[in-house]
């Protein structure tokens, strides 16, 4: 690997003498319009004289850099719902909801008079006080990002970057300073369990992989990840692709692997493009392929797009995807790291785990074991969505709390149109289709792998849905056993039909169709098909029903019994009325209303037609003044 003309130093964000403008160029942020952002600039910045490199190696060449600023891309950054977000550099200002026609404005008072622009920091939704830096606001002043501060703030499509920031030094001492069973020791004192749903210890699954004797091994990167509301593995791989071709060589070294796949499902176009970039990338400075630092050893990384399949997140069913076959778990053991791919002797970690090998080869097992609880140390990532102030990514140390995450990096429970609801909280949902629903009495759980096993929960890959009192969790539990039905591969009888009956008596009860058995077959068909499922897709399938039966078993009794729903989310069994008193006649439901069930003259009160109301909702959502009733 070529070292010549990288600048290595700690922290990339800002280059040295460079004023700099970093946009992050995550799939959410470019979805509000970064791309539009960094366009802005770059017409702003040139108008204004300023040379504008867009890469470190175009950063090298500047001579004159009072008259360049650095126009930096970076992967997520975090706090999605608040892009595009962008950063200044030096000062570190931070500006959130950033428009194309706001570039100027950072430009002119900014960048060239050091002046902030108030509109645009982020405000505190408790406090309603401005935050001029990341370190100010609580979303991240609660976390301890390890891997995600990377991805925050390195471009991921420069190797470059990477290096720079002290990228591949880890592999570098691994391929020059240990052997593979001193490796496996070290991840094994690291006490790192697999980040992709059971957390099974790493040392351990590197270690029996290595001691099986065969002429081919492999290495496999599950990136298929499918739950609803989780999107970890797509982040870090958009902003930090070379992390995980790092920690795929690492794994490699320490079982003697000379071959490796990243799967990665297609729908997730930006991340394929991203790692395929990368992979060409880490061939080209000679860190992928033959002969890595002079050691002889050898490793490629071919990428593998997934059609989509939640199963194929299983890891017989991916490697039968790879293999060409239809993804369909099999029987274990054998287990992979003894006979996997192709009959060989295989590791498959996900993204998070393997990122987060480089970042202990660094630090050591000790201080990373300084973070989390002692059986599950280090950080855990989160897809924080919902009904929540800061949606976005997070990264905390695994004996955080729910109370935590909730109020204090998500900022509170908000209802549909985003106000924050003090006393909103309902349930949340953790670790997607296989996971369960959390409750109040939770809120000092500590989120590591063990404490939530013990009640019947599970990290998983690390989907976190807040959910406020306008929820049914009836809806939620059919939500999630369609979602589990669809994707069952049908090897599994209980778990091809099983889930089928569980969704029909679900949609019964939402229907107001209900009867009082119904509950007790839902419980019996739940035990069914957790004790005869092949995969952990039907083993878990139950779990969001089994937890909503556990802690709301007297909303699902109000739809049986009373023909109601509490939350008065489900159609058939909600009616909309008007309170002629609150209504001030602002016409705003009549405008909203997609089958003109409201009539009313401006500024007298409106009526509902009850005979044309589809019970949508659409009114009690957009109505200011709680003129809407719901019963």
């Amino acid at each position: 690997m070529s070292e010549q003309g990288i600048i290595f130093r700690q922290n990339s964000r800002v280059p040295d003498g460079l004023q700099t403008i970093t946009v992050c160029t995550g799939t959410g942020c470019l979805a509000s319009g970064a791309a539009e952002v960094i366009n802005a600039f770059r017409k702003a910045l040139a108008e204004h004289g300023f040379e504008v490199p867009e890469s470190l190696a175009e950063v090298q060449k500047v001579k004159t850099p009072e008259q360049a600023k650095f126009l930096k891309k970076s992967g997520c950054q975090g706090l999605c719902a608040m892009g595009p977000l962008v950063t200044v550099w030096p000062s570190g200002t931070f500006y959130v909801h950033v428009k194309p026609a706001d570039a100027r404005r950072i430009v002119e008072k900014t960048i060239l008079k050091g002046e902030l622009i108030p509109d645009l920091l982020y405000k505190d939704p408790i406090s309603k006080e401005s935050c001029i830096r990341t370190e100010e606001i609580r979303f991240y002043a609660g976390q301890k990002r390890q891997v995600l501060e990377a991805s925050g703030n390195l471009d991921p499509n420069s190797i470059e970057d990477y290096i720079a920031s002290g990228g591949y030094r880890a592999l570098r001492r691994v391929y020059t300073e240990m052997e593979p069973a001193s490796l496996c020791r070290l991840i094994r004192d690291a006490g790192l369990r697999g980040r992709g749903g059971a957390g099974f210890p790493t040392g351990k699954k590197w270690e029996l992989a290595r001691l099986q004797e065969s002429d081919k091994k492999y290495v496999i990167c599950n990136a298929d990840e499918g739950d609803p509301g989780a999107f970890m593995d797509r982040s870090i791989i958009e902003g930090n692709p070379h992390a995980v071709i790092e920690g795929m060589m690492i794994a490699a070294y320490a079982i003697s692997a000379d071959e490796g796949y990243v799967y990665v499902r297609a729908e997730y176009p930006l991340a394929v493009r991203r790692m395929r970039q990368a992979i060409a990338d880490a061939m080209g400075a000679e860190i992928l392929g033959k002969n890595a630092f002079g050691k002889g050893k050898s490793f490629g990384i071919t990428l593998v797009e997934g059609a989509g399949a939640f199963v194929c997140g299983e890891e017989t069913a991916l490697m039968a995807s790879i293999e060409g076959k239809r993804g369909m778990p099999r029987l274990k053991p054998p287990y992979p790291a003894v006979r996997g791919l192709f009959g060989k002797p295989t590791v498959i970690n996900n993204v998070e785990t393997l990122v987060t090998v480089p970042l202990i080869i660094r630090l050591g097992p000790d201080a990373y074991r300084k973070g989390g609880s002692p059986d599950s140390p280090g950080t855990k990532i989160f897809a924080l969505t919902g009904h929540v102030i800061n949606t976005g990514l997070i990264e905390v140390p695994m004996n955080t709390t729910l109370r935590q995450v909730i109020f204090d990096i998500g900022g509170g429970v908000c209802d549909e149109q985003g106000r924050l609801w003090e006393d909103g909280f309902k349930a949340v949902q953790i670790g997607g289709p296989s996971g369960a629903c959390l409750t109040k009495e939770h809120f000092d759980l500590s989120l590591d792998f063990d404490s939530l096993q013990g009640i019947g929960a599970m990290v998983g890959s690390g989907g976190m849905v807040v959910m406020n009192k306008d929820t049914c969790m009836v809806s939620i539990a059919a939500y999630f056993m369609q979602f589990t039905q669809n994707e069952s591969c049908g090897k599994c009888t209980f778990c091809r039909i099983g889930t089928k009956r569980m969704l029909e008596i679900l949609e019964r009860i939402r229907k107001g169709e209900g009867i009082p058995e119904d509950l007790q077959k839902l419980e019996a068909l739940a035990e069914q098909i957790i004790a005869s499922s092949l995969c952990g897709l039907g083993k878990t399938a139950p779990n969001p029903v089994l937890s909503t039966l556990r802690y709301f078993r007297d909303e699902y009794r109000a739809h049986i019994e009373e023909k109601r729903c509490p939350a008065g989310a489900c159609q058939a069994l909600v009616n909309f009325s008007i309170d002629s008193k609150a209504c001030t006649g602002c016409t705003l439901c009549a405008r909203n209303c997609p089958v003109n069930a409201i009539s009313g003259s401006p500024k007298q009160a409106h009526l509902i037609d009850p005979d044309v109301c589809i019970s949508c909702g659409a009114c009690y959502r957009v109505c200011k003044f709680n003129a809407v009733i719901r019963s």
